[in-house]
């Protein structure tokens, strides 16, 4: 588990192609404390620890979840965002955030507030997909407050700490992020199917 509260970024040094599936050499500061099984958020993506050299970790992507997040267009050279998993006992200053995406969006809009930023995003429409005003959404592994809601899309408005310690200073319109959704959002909204299938079923 996770809070979407990213440590620092991550260089993608080295990507080796096995069959379906792509490894990832990531160089990191905090390498040299991680372990192998480890689990660490990279853009918001949980993956295990399957190596460990001097000044990075490497990490396996397999075919699915190269279908559903960003991991497949990464470049050698690229920062990403980093998380290690929650410590028990520790603050959560972000919201739950499971490494699980759900999706990814594209970025449409990118506006300079002063010195703020608000970023908007949309994508694919699906009954579990859904954001509220105020509301917790992950975006590459960035735990961000949702404004201007809307059925396919949300903006954000990011703080200059964010901006400056994030991979988002790099976003461009038009660039895909992975999102995951508020997880306690999605599981009202599966509840909620499930009694209405209930209801239908006896009626």
């Amino acid at each position: 588990m996770f809070t979407g509260i990213v440590e620092c970024l991550g260089e993608v040094e080295k990507i080796e192609r096995d069959g379906g599936n792509l490894h990832f050499l990531i160089r990191s500061p905090f390498a040299k404390e991680l372990k192998v099984d480890q689990s660490v958020a990279h853009d918001g993506v949980c993956l295990t620890i399957t190596g460990i050299v001097d000044h990075g970790h490497w990490v396996t992507a397999i075919d699915e979840t190269l279908q559903k997040t960003t991991l497949g267009k990464w470049t050698e050279g690229q920062l990403v965002n980093l998380e290690r998993a929650v410590k028990s006992g520790d603050r959560m200053d972000g919201h739950v955030v499971q490494g699980h995406v759900d999706c990814t969006a594209k970025c449409t809009d990118i506006r300079n507030e002063q010195g703020s930023y608000r970023i908007s995003f949309r994508y694919p429409v699906h009954p579990e997909r859904v954001t509220i005003e105020k509301g917790s959404i992950t975006v590459d592994g960035i735990s961000l407050t949702v404004v201007n809601s809307a059925v396919d899309g949300f903006e954000v408005c990011i703080i200059p700490y964010t901006w400056q310690h994030t991979q988002l200073r790099f976003l461009k319109v038009g660039d895909e992020v992975n999102l995951e959704f508020d997880v306690f959002g999605k599981y009202v909204m599966k509840y909620m199917a499930a009694y209405q299938r209930i209801l239908a079923a006896q009626s």
